[in-house]
């Protein structure tokens, strides 16, 4: 696949299970190691990175994942401070001495979610879409240039849902990030995709802005008929 995405757009992908959606997000902070091909960011190839080099690379991309990937037992703040170990020496970030001014950011990201009432509590004392919204501040504690979100709803339900998405969309526009979010649920793809990327088998087989997207355009990137019902969230906001 050949794909150019500019700074500040919001981009969903969407296409069967296997068809390459999470391979793609994690081929570019390289948690999966491309076999062949580049990765361009910024004219820098990043499969040719050293380790400094990318444990730099990857303090400028925020990963969110459909499990929330959050220590159960330790509270909100310490797992939002958690976004800043690429920015603290090892010895500091093991034994938890984070300067002032990354708990103080750490609380900030908090606020964006409207969590900052629940920094001290234990992670596993909240609701699922409340463990997405750690995740989120987390992933923006980094201070990154790049969102990349793995089924970041698939876990919740429909309100909750959007809410999640609501706040990926708000973030990408107030801080002009780059979000890549991988989705299932076409309702959601077309109410808040900037672009839809369709993938199937690997291959890109329609990429073009929301406005472009019909029915039959889904149907070519599943291989099947698309209920009405599919398209509920679209033109709502």
């Amino acid at each position: 696949m050949n794909l150019t995405i500019p700074d500040g757009q919001f981009v969903v992908i969407v296409g069967l299970s296997g068809a390459g959606k999470s391979t793609l997000l994690r081929c570019i902070n390289r948690l999966v190691e491309p076999t062949e091909g580049q990765i361009l960011a910024d004219g820098v190839d990043i499969t040719r990175l050293g380790e400094a080099e990318l444990r730099a690379w990857r303090t400028k991309v925020g990963m969110i994942f459909q499990n929330f990937n959050l220590v159960n037992r330790s509270t909100v703040l310490r797992n939002v401070l958690a976004g800043r170990l690429g920015h603290t020496g090892t010895l500091r970030s093991l034994l938890g001495l984070f300067p002032r001014s990354d708990v103080e950011l750490a609380l900030r990201c908090l606020e964006r979610v409207q969590l900052r009432d629940k920094a001290f509590s234990r992670a596993d004392q909240l609701s699922g879409g409340q463990k997405q919204r750690v995740a989120i501040a987390r992933a923006l504690c980094q201070e990154p240039k790049i969102l990349l979100a793995d089924e970041p709803v698939a876990s919740l339900d429909p309100p909750t849902s959007h809410l999640i998405m609501q706040d990926l969309k708000r973030i990408c526009r107030e801080d002009g990030l780059t979000v890549l979010v991988n989705l299932h649920f076409i309702d959601l793809a077309v109410e808040y995709a900037d672009r839809i990327i369709g993938l199937r088998a690997g291959e890109v087989v329609f990429d073009g802005p929301v406005s472009d997207v019909t029915e039959k355009t889904f149907e070519e990137i599943y291989g099947c008929s698309i209920r009405p019902d599919d398209f509920r969230g679209r033109g709502d906001r």
